[in-house]
């Protein structure tokens, strides 16, 4: 079941405004000050695991967004009407992991020179 947009627009609308979501494998990947801080699967709301989150959220479930993936913090949707707390939880999950690595230049191929008809 793929989430719905409007869940999504309301979820990151709670994270603040330096959160954003972008369309990611069907699903939606959850972005707060550029960095990739969860995801949005399922109407559910989960957040790459890091201690400061975990320590922000304090008893949590934790499980996989999707088959294969690593476990990640479930944020419960009682708190997602709470804004200094999804706030937080946003912030302390982003500044725990590492900032995104910058794009690589596009490696442009100069224009060969046209050859000069005689």
């Amino acid at each position: 079941m793929a989430s719905t947009r409007s869940i999504v627009d309301y979820v990151v609308g709670q994270l603040g405004p330096d959160a954003a979501a972008r369309p990611m494998f069907g699903e939606y990947g959850v972005y707060f000050r550029g960095t990739l801080i969860g995801l949005i699967c399922d109407d559910r709301l989960f957040l790459k695991l890091t201690d400061a989150g975990a320590a922000a959220i304090g008893d949590h479930e934790r499980a996989a967004p999707y088959p294969g993936a690593k476990p990640a913090i479930v944020v419960p949707e009682a708190l997602w009407d709470q804004l200094p707390v999804m706030h937080e939880l946003a912030a302390v999950t982003a500044a725990a992991l590492p900032a995104p690595k910058p794009k690589p230049k596009s490696k442009s191929t100069p224009k060969s020179k046209k050859r000069a008809r005689t």
